[in-house]
This record gives structure tokens, sequence and C-alpha cells, in this order.
């Protein structure tokens, strides 16, 4: 531990431009996104966002008209705004997000919204159609090799170079899930695939050509390689700025794998409980770290899958987690408001995202939701924690009086209501009130009022 924190930061592979040097790359890249984005802003109180939805084609077109650009340019833009934190919606209604309002004084907010485009390259660059999902999945989760090639070859690979390491990298996959087609899935003797109503394409790597195609054409389209013709066919090139993306995830990788922890290797449950003693700063790099090493769709799954649990510490500690994520992290924790044990976290997140200070996010909660989160966090300091804290954590709570707060716990009904009174009675030194708290306790357990 003594010689990590005493190693020095690492240094970018030689000829790696400066960050002021990609920040100016990333801001050419995202141009028409920063136009559109401040568009939007300006015209919010009274128009559509120029996205989709009601109202979007008129937006579209007033957009278009006003910088001068076609509507796709204009679609291309608005996702690519949407994706780097440049713009968060309220409905039909845009609003300019924390990034934008940095974007010309920052390079660090710069760069972090360039790397939320690229690590979103899928969803701005739609897959081929008539291709299964699943392919299309594969592809997506296997390209990180394909991109450790291009960065550790510093320079141009020729595209069936790539197409052998990503199907090599795909059947890899495969046999780690154990795809083994059953008896009732094979194939008759004599009979074709295709006629067994598997295409070729979806069960081989007869489609991965294609899918590569489009791979590196997304990764193109947000300024993270070229894709250019040679005497010995179309080879590939990391940009700087994709370059230097590569190295950053490589080195998350290298240093987490470093660790004592080992978090890199573990499950989104064990990561977590292993970052539960860190402090924020350390901890958000471990997060980083575990990220990089996994596809991103997935391991935002796998988070809100261990945030559904029981451990109320798990639940928070997820969404820390997912706080370094960023926009790709939107969609899935936005339809999360409608559960109700994630609801309060997932306000939280939604309203620190689209720029709220965290010391005021919580004015975004109801009485009844602030109520609900602060038993779960009172579970989570029950189980995990020391008496000394949960007596402490009575003070954050938003009623002003013990019994006041006694009679709102009782009516959120959280499932952990009883097991917090006992322990809060237990550990608080002043009879009367623990006295108090053990009676509110006996009554949630009897059903009574």
């Amino acid at each position: 531990m003594t010689t990590r924190r005493t190693r020095p930061a690492p240094r970018p592979p030689e000829g790696t431009p400066p960050r002021a040097e990609l920040a100016r790359q990333a801001r050419h890249v995202l141009a028409d996104a920063v136009r559109i984005a401040r568009w939007a802003a300006v015209e919010r109180g009274a128009t559509a966002a120029p996205g989709s939805g009601p109202g979007a084609v008129p937006a579209q077109e007033r957009a278009a008209a006003a910088l001068d650009l076609t509507p796709g340019q204009i679609r291309a833009g608005w996702d690519r705004a949407r994706l780097a934190g440049l713009v968060e919606l309220h409905g039909d209604t845009a609003r300019p997000g924390w990034r934008l309002h940095a974007w010309d004084r920052d390079d660090s907010a710069v760069l972090r919204g360039w790397v939320a485009l690229f690590d979103a390259w899928s969803l701005v660059h739609p897959a081929p159609e008539g291709v299964e999902p699943s392919a299309v999945a594969e592809v997506v989760e296997a390209l990180p090799q394909v991109l450790s090639l291009l960065q550790l070859s510093q320079g141009s690979v020729l595209v069936p170079a790539l197409l052998d390491l990503l199907g090599q990298r795909v059947e890899e996959l495969r046999e780690e899930r154990c795809e083994v087609p059953g008896a009732e899935q094979a194939p008759a003797a004599g009979q074709a695939p295709e006629a067994a109503g598997a295409p070729a394409a979806a069960n081989g790597t007869d489609g991965l050509p294609a899918l590569l195609d489009w791979a590196l054409e997304g990764l193109a389209a947000v300024g993270a390689l070229t894709l250019d013709p040679g005497a010995e066919g179309r080879h590939a090139t990391l940009t700087p700025l994709g370059n230097w993306a590569v190295w950053v995830k490589l080195e998350q990788i290298c240093v987490a794998a470093q660790s004592p922890a080992g978090n890199i290797e573990q499950s989104a449950e064990d990561m977590l409980r292993g970052c539960a003693r860190l402090t924020p700063g350390p901890a958000r790099a471990e997060y980083r770290a575990w990220f990089a090493a996994r596809t991103l769709s997935s391991a935002v799954t796998e988070l809100l899958t261990v945030a559904r649990g029981e451990d109320a510490l798990l639940r928070g500690l997820a969404f820390e987690a997912l706080r370094v994520v960023g926009a790709p992290a939107e969609a899935e924790v936005r339809a999360t408001v409608a559960e109700p044990s994630l609801r309060p976290y997932a306000l939280l997140w939604l309203a620190e995202y689209e720029g709220a200070d965290p010391d005021d996010a919580q004015e975004v909660l109801t009485r009844e939701e602030s109520t609900w989160l602060w038993v779960d966090t009172a579970a989570a300091v029950a189980d995990h924690g020391e008496s000394e804290l949960l007596v402490r954590h009575l003070d954050s709570a938003v009623q002003g009086t013990v019994p006041a707060l006694l009679d709102e716990i009782r009516a959120v009904g959280h499932p952990r209501t009883v097991q917090v009174l006992v322990a809060l009675a237990a550990a608080h030194p002043d009879p009367a009130l623990a006295k108090a708290v053990r009676r509110a306790a006996f009554q949630v357990h009897t059903g009574g009022a």
C-alpha cells in the first residue's frame, strides 16, 4: 500500500499530445454537438428538443435553419450532445448540462465528455439491419481487445488482422458462456443451418466482417480512429484522442490488477464490498477500473441488480459507482425511478447528473422519499457501522423532532423499519428516547398505529 501511495502518476505513451491539445481535438469532434446544445439551451423555454418524440421534427427544422445544418446533422449532433453530457432532457424540454457551462474553460470536462461519447459509440452508430442483437452484443463486448491491439501496435493495422482477432475473441466469449447447442437445437442431417432457422451469420463468424466494419465506422464517427485505403488493403489507425483513451483504460485495468483487493476480477457485489472502506477518491478509481474491464451495459445492469438486493449499504455504493459512468447509465438509472426501493437513489443520481449541487440534490425528494432513504441508510449503518454512527444519523433526518420522525417512519413502510428502530433504541444513550423508539418498534411489529 505504501508503494502504491508513492507511485508516480503514469505517463502517457511517447508522442501523446498534451491534455490541452487533446481537449482541442475533442472540442473539434463535438463542435456541432456544442452548437446544437447551446441553441437548445437558449430555446428550451419555448420549443421541444430536436431529438425524438412529439415536436422533435419542427425543432429539428428550426435548429437546422438557425445553425445552417441539415436535419440529419441536427439529429446526429443532438445524440452526441446528449451522450456527452452537454444537455439533459426534462420531458421534451432541453436543459444545458454542467459540461456545456464548463466547455470553453475546463479541459478535463471536455475530455470526460468525449470519453463518455467514446464509451457510447454503439449508441451513436446504429447497427446494420437484419443482424441478431446477440451478435451485435458479442462484437461490442469483444471490441476492447481490438482497440488494445491498435493501441499497442502504435500505428495502423490491416482490417483483416483485426477481423482475425475479433473472431478469436468472439469464440472465446462463447466458450466462456459454454454455448453448446442442445440436441433439439441441432439441424437435422443434411439440413442447412439456414433451413433450421439459425442463420449462419448469427451463430458463426460469417457476419463478423460486416459487424467489424460497422464498429470501425462507429469509432471513426466519434473521432477515435481513422480508416484509410492502402496498397495492401484498408487499415485502421487510432487518432491521438483514441490512443489516449485506450491507454487510460488499460492503465486503469493495470492499477486495479495490482491492488491487494483485486477488484477488477470480482463480481459487482464483491467489488462494492471491497470498496466499502475506501475513501471517495480511491473508491472512484476502483470503480473506473472495474468498468474499464467490462462492457458498460453489462456492468450497469450488474450493479443495478446488486442495488435491488437486501443490503442497503451495497445499494448506496452501487449508485456511487454509477456516478463515474455518467451518460451511458442514464437510461437504465431513469428506468429504476419506478421501483420504490431504488427511486430515492435514482432521483438523486439524476439530479446530480443534470447539474444539481450534491448538497442541494436532496430537494428533489419528497418528504416521504427522504424518510424512506433515511431508514435505508440507517439500515446500512446498523448492519455495517458503529452504534455511535447510528445515533449521529438522527441529526440528518428532515423531521425536527424524534416523535415526528417516528410517526413518518411508520408511515413509509420500509421493510427494515423494525430492525432499524431496535438498533437505534439499543444504541441511544438517552433512556427516555430509547424507550420511545422501542415502543415505536413494537407498534410497527404488531401492526399498531
